[in-house]
């Protein structure tokens, strides 16, 4: 048999219809929906890296100092530890370890709080006291949200919750006595106090550095 031909009507002649004209539109269209696109993407890393990423940073800085600073603990008694002018403050180094059972809180303090310093864990306010002295208020700052958010469930703290530091001088028991919201420029709450305190405070709400949660807690035995 012959090949199969198709019919076609008389005069007819094949050709290619022209192309079709891209429209300017739909190219800005799709420009802006890459961009759009991109943006997202970054803004979703961005925002990945200060949840998350920054954890690891912190959680490496933390256990680099964990093992050493562990080892001093309690290894000098009380009367021997040096007041609070006299201690040499070097930024980033280890105070002592913060542990706080009910929200599973167990950090190393580092001496300062300036930026560099509280990507390592919480820190300890340079100008307070500190947990070996019979007077004053002991101030430690924690991030809420990144850098491993050490004080993401402070707010969940109550009165008698229990909280721990660990230093080289012993071991010194503090017990929750209130909260408070205050705002960000008031420092009279790291004032010196007659008895031995601990004040912990952190940025509230949450993503937010409108306000400051204040724990505050009494020294026990």
């Amino acid at each position: 048999m012959g090949r199969t031909q198709t019919l076609e009507p008389a005069g007819a002649t094949e050709s290619t219809p022209p192309p079709r004209r891209r429209s300017g539109r739909g190219r800005v269209l799709r420009v802006i929906g890459l961009v759009l696109i991109a943006a997202a993407l970054a803004v979703g890393g961005y925002v990945w890296w200060l949840l998350w990423g920054t954890g690891f940073f912190t959680s490496a800085a933390q256990e680099q100092i964990r093992a050493p600073f562990e080892r001093l603990i309690g290894t000098t008694p009380p009367e021997d530890a040096p007041p609070a002018d006299r201690v040499v403050k070097v930024p980033g180094t280890a105070v002592a370890i913060l542990r706080i059972p009910d929200i599973e809180v167990n950090y190393v303090v580092v001496e300062g709080t300036g930026t560099e310093s509280l990507k390592k864990g919480p820190g300890h306010y340079t100008w307070t006291s500190y947990p070996w002295e019979d007077t004053g208020t002991v101030g430690i700052a924690g991030h809420r949200t990144t850098y491993g958010a050490p004080f993401w469930s402070l707010d969940e703290l109550t009165r008698d919750d229990r909280i721990v530091l660990a230093t080289e001088y012993g071991i010194f028991n503090y017990r929750v006595t209130h909260r408070a919201l205050i705002d960000p420029s008031d420092a009279s709450v790291l004032d010196p106090s007659d008895e031995p305190t601990l004040v912990l405070t952190t940025c509230n709400p949450r993503f937010s550095a409108a306000q400051r949660l204040v724990v505050f807690a009494d020294r026990v035995g």
